[in-house]
């Protein structure tokens, strides 16, 4: 599938999709922090001199506004980063972690090198990715299935069976891959289908029909508890009130500077 891309917002964001890994998002980021939305991905991220990761948010993400203003980032589709980082999803949830904690510290400190160096920061960690997925085992193509039918807005139970595992088999096959369960996926994914539509226009009562709440309460309630704000107060920018600033990477802890996710979902979009 060809690259769509999506020109720099007033927020210094863009993004295009990825022509190497399937499903993947090839963002940047060039002004201050935006508060980051729970989306289901997880993004490989480098701005200069580190590598990073950010995990499977929960809840809203608030990087500090005096954080360093370049960043790039290849987000991927949910379930598919565990594999190519190596690590469980739910060890990296609403975390923020070093990828040298990760991996080796001589392959990481030889990688961010390379893409320092790089004409075209975006480029060449879309290719570090690429040659890293080449490496690791495919995604488990249950849970694609797992996905596809949780972003139709099929249920939890109906969804198991439908891939043939009861309830508890796919929890436990869901929290390393997602970094949560089943049915947290649901409503972060639930949210997301909100989200756009609210955006492209659609009235809240509609939203909330079409994206599969019970009805205009509980799209009012799923939206505060997973973002810290109104449905209309994302819409007009604002920022979410309490949203976590995540763990830092290790050897940081004094930092000042948290780093965020550069998800496409954010409060100012």
């Amino acid at each position: 599938m060809a690259a769509q891309e999506r020109g720099e917002d007033a927020a210094g964001y863009a993004e295009r999709g990825s022509t190497l890994l399937p499903g993947a998002v090839v963002w940047t980021k060039t002004s201050g922090g935006s508060a980051v939305l729970p989306d289901g991905c997880m993004d490989l991220l480098w701005t200069e001199g580190r590598l990073f990761v950010a995990g499977p948010d929960t809840r809203a993400y608030a990087p500090d506004a005096t954080a360093p203003v370049r960043y790039v980032g290849v987000r991927f589709a949910p379930g598919t980063a565990p594999a190519l980082l190596g690590v469980p999803a739910h060890e990296l949830r609403d975390r923020r972690v070093d990828l040298a904690d990760l991996w080796s510290g001589a392959e990481v400190r030889r990688l961010t090198a390379r893409v320092d160096a790089a004409a075209d920061p975006a480029a060449a960690l879309e290719r570090l990715a690429h040659e890293r997925a080449d490496r690791a085992p495919a995604p488990d193509p249950l849970l694609t299935r797992v996905v596809a039918r949780l972003n139709a807005g099929r249920g939890v139970a109906e969804t198991a069976a439908a891939v043939g595992l009861g309830a508890r088999q796919l929890h436990r096959r869901a929290l390393p891959a997602f970094g949560y369960g089943p049915k947290t996926l649901a409503r972060v994914l639930r949210l997301q289908r909100a989200l756009a539509l609210a955006r492209g226009g659609l009235g809240q009562a509609e939203t909330a029909a079409v994206a599969g709440f019970a009805d205009q309460a509980h799209l009012a309630r799923d939206v505060k508890e997973l973002t810290g704000l109104s449905l209309g107060a994302l819409l007009r920018g604002s920022t979410p009130r309490g949203a976590v600033s995540h763990d830092e990477p290790a050897g940081q802890a004094n930092r000042s500077t948290p780093l965020p996710s550069g998800s496409s979902t954010t409060a100012y979009r």
